[in-house]
């Protein structure tokens, strides 16, 4: 973006909170996180509009959400309205995954040096249905610009998930995710940013939610 008043919009609703972020990748970045459980359906679109201010939907140039897992509730309401946004304004949408924010933002958390940071892995695991667990490996590049996935987003059992870290040959750190992850929202902007920059320029209709498992009965979900 060479623009000034060419935005990124991100939105995070794959757990109890509400993450939004805005920012022009320049001088101007905003994010907020507001705790409202059930009631985020009620109240997303009001915040958004509010959120938005004082700029317009025409400086947006384009959206990210985080596509899951997490809720299924919460994640089907971020990507529809995603998409739908994505549609009405005729701009791309970056769906980011769930866990690959969070490994981002431990990236950005960590003390590690950059040039030995990327000699290790981040491990991540999030409780799921019936016992199972939502995971994945990621590895942030050797520039320290973007993330690899080793082992991409799953559900599994315990015992198999075990099995692959134990067979994992870099160092990884291991992350319990956890429940509120609102505040993820800004790594799910800079992680489309990233692809931004690279060119990509995917259609609303490609943003798909990933759920993992049925959400009832907890089984495998294609």
């Amino acid at each position: 973006m060479t623009n000034d008043n060419q935005y990124g919009l991100a939105l995070h609703t794959t757990s109890p909170q509400l993450g939004l972020a805005i920012s022009n990748f320049q001088s101007d970045h905003r994010a907020v996180t507001w705790d409202l459980g059930r009631d985020l359906s009620t109240h997303l679109h009001q915040h958004l509009s509010e959120f938005l201010l004082p700029n317009a939907w025409s400086d947006v140039a384009f959206i990210a959400v985080a596509k899951g897992p997490g809720s299924f509730t919460g994640t089907r309401i971020g990507v529809v309205t995603a998409r739908t946004l994505a549609q009405q304004l005729d701009i791309p949408l970056f769906a980011i995954s769930t866990l690959a924010a969070v490994a981002w933002s431990a990236t950005l958390q960590g003390k590690e040096p950059q040039e030995t940071s990327h000699k290790r892995a981040i491990a991540l695991q999030m409780p799921a249905r019936r016992g199972q667990l939502y995971t994945a490996i990621y590895q942030l590049s050797s520039e320290g610009s973007s993330l690899t996935p080793l082992v991409p987003d799953g559900v599994m059992t315990p015992d198999i998930w075990q099995q692959i870290l134990d067979n994992q040959n870099l160092p990884y750190q291991l992350i319990e995710v956890s429940v509120d992850l609102g505040t993820c929202v800004t790594s799910v902007l800079d992680l489309a940013y990233v692809d931004w920059q690279q060119g990509k320029r995917p259609h609303w209709s490609e943003a798909l939610p990933f759920y993992g498992q049925h959400p009832v009965t907890g089984t495998k979900s294609d």
